[in-house]
């Protein structure tokens, strides 16, 4: 399957499709799939360029609103993720995924999904620090500072992708996983981006988070945006008990921005079922991930935690599904076709903040929408797949804290978030009969008090975990990493990358990769000065 890898679209999508009808005629092949790395700007109207964080000079509609309309169609079937420049009312309309128009399919803030065998995950935006262990909070319309935080990666998306045992084929991610410069021609690219050198030193550069799910779940290939150039690199995965002495290798490629003479589409040729059509199929791994986790959705702005092994961890931590919960949820579509309905509707009106492809799939599986909760238009669901997993009660849905600054507490708790259209009464009468306002009594293994006084007469002190750091050890630089780029896509499995000059009015000429608290009156009174600690904290947050 020949499958065509695009950089950052940047709104450019119509010179992206005449770019690949070029390579298709001029070399006798024909692309099936084409996936892009974010940066997408799928904007529909206006309106939605008030919801992107650019300056105004570069709020530019592009041509998505064409097929989103229906006056083009897309030529080939499209798959992509979010970056940090989008029109994230309509991205947050699709949190876990669907068509943004006919042949077009965004897949989430996080996802997976099958084509012809081929399995592909993808993750949306890019990471910070600062936002990365709250919830998604934010909602249209957007103020100056969750224009930006709503295409900040959260916790929950990572965690969920790591609960997946089954072999990813490819994966997406917006910004590069931490650490990846140093396996490919590290001297190369700063010759083209020498300002890198200093985060590349400090192992700064790329996602802690990205970094942690390539090595979890060490998929062949790895695409990435972002930096705006190309760079290939090889990450061994290898180790002495591989079978045969089989190398794991994941190959990465980043790309440039859709512009003339920048490096920014690559052809690959990747093995896959020829017995099953070129068509977008649910993962069913994913979903019932989704689904077991459902009860970890947060919509506060608050720092909340998620399970993790322990010796005081009565609760489920891993949600690695067994093959009974994947065929419960199997057995929720008709025939067990797990095909994507090319369902794809424009919305009737600006901000409704509902999709019908979300709410399908959300009734479907049981699970939330986060976008309908945090705008009061959903109820929670509590114990609606208790059969599945009996572990957590529902006085556990989002009872990881409370910021009464940005709502009201104790409906978002319920479940409802105060909202003008909501009848008052209404509400009322729902929050009194919803679950109770208090967290469960914490539950311990411990028995004898006398032997555990320190533990008994404190409260465990919450440790936030250590930032995602790669190892020096990860950091050694692969022996393949003297290869040209494409060699180095290109070693162990059959891939043709092709990189022209010229044609369609200089579309995909490649030559020139170069970028342009309050005071005391008494004086003697010290403030005990409090320490954060295991957080990671960015001064910086410009994206």
């Amino acid at each position: 399957m020949k499958i065509a890898v695009e950089g950052c679209a940047h709104g450019e999508l119509e010179r992206v499709y005449k770019t690949l009808g070029v390579l298709q005629r001029k070399h006798g092949f024909t692309v099936d799939l084409l996936v892009c790395c974010g940066d997408f700007q799928a904007t529909r109207h206006a309106d939605d360029l008030d919801t992107m964080a650019v300056p105004n000079k570069f709020k530019v509609m592009g041509t998505f609103y064409k097929y989103y309309t229906g006056e083009l169609v897309a030529p080939v079937l499209t798959l992509f993720i979010g970056g940090n420049h989008e029109a994230s009312a309509h991205m947050q309309e699709l949190s876990y995924g669907g068509w943004a128009a006919p042949n077009i399919y965004y897949m989430g803030t996080a996802g997976v999904v099958d084509v012809a065998g081929v399995r592909i995950g993808g993750l949306s935006g890019i990471y910070k620090g600062n936002d990365y262990m709250r919830g998604r909070h934010e909602r249209p319309p957007y103020t100056e500072q969750t224009k930006r935080s709503v295409y900040h990666i959260r916790q929950l998306e990572v965690f969920r992708l790591k609960q997946l045992k089954e072999p990813v084929t490819v994966m997406l991610s917006h910004d590069w996983p931490q650490g990846i410069a140093r396996f490919g021609k590290l001297k190369k690219l700063l010759r083209f981006k020498p300002f890198f050198e200093k985060d590349i030193r400090e192992n700064r550069l790329g996602s802690p988070p990205a970094a942690e799910l390539l090595y979890t779940l060490q998929p062949p290939y790895w695409f990435s945006a972002h930096l705006h150039c190309k760079y290939a690199a090889i990450v061994d995965h290898t180790t002495s008990d591989c079978p045969d002495g089989v190398k794991k290798l994941t190959k990465f490629l980043s790309l440039d921005k859709c512009l003339p003479r920048r490096r920014f589409l690559q052809i690959l040729d990747i093995p896959h079922d020829a017995s099953k059509p070129i068509k977008l199929s649910y993962d069913l791994e994913w979903l019932t991930v989704l689904r077991l986790t459902n009860h970890l959705l947060n919509v506060y702005r608050n720092i909340y935690y998620l399970p993790s092994p322990g010796p005081l961890m009565n609760e489920r931590w891993d949600f690695t599904p067994t093959d009974e919960e994947k065929s419960a949820v199997l057995k929720l579509f008709e025939n067990g076709d797990l095909t994507i309905p090319e369902n794809f509707a424009p919305c009737d009106t600006y901000k409704s903040f509902a999709n019908p492809q979300t709410r399908r799939l959300c009734d479907l599986l049981g699970i939330d929408d986060p976008l309908a909760l945090v705008t009061g238009r959903q109820w929670a669901k509590s114990t609606s797949f208790t059969n599945m997993d009996s572990t957590f009660s529902s006085s556990f849905i989002n009872s990881t804290g409370r910021n009464e600054d940005d709502i009201s507490s104790s409906s978002l708790l319920a479940g409802q978030i105060k909202d003008d259209s909501i009848d008052q009464q209404e509400s009322c009468t729902a929050l009194n009969s919803s679950m109770p306002l208090v967290l469960p009594e914490p539950k311990s293994n411990l028995v004898d008090a006398k032997q555990c006084s320190p533990v008994h007469n404190t409260s465990l002190p919450l440790v936030l975990p250590e930032p995602v750091n790669v190892s020096s050890e990860q950091l050694v630089p692969s022996k393949l990493a003297d290869q040209s780029d494409n060699d180095v896509l290109t070693k162990t499995v059959p891939v043709k990358a092709l990189d022209l000059s010229g044609g369609a009015d200089h579309l995909i000429l490649t030559a020139n990769t170069n970028d342009t608290q309050c005071a005391d009156d008494d004086a003697s009174f010290i403030p005990k000065k409090l320490k954060r600690r295991n957080y990671q904290q960015h001064n910086d947050d410009s994206d």
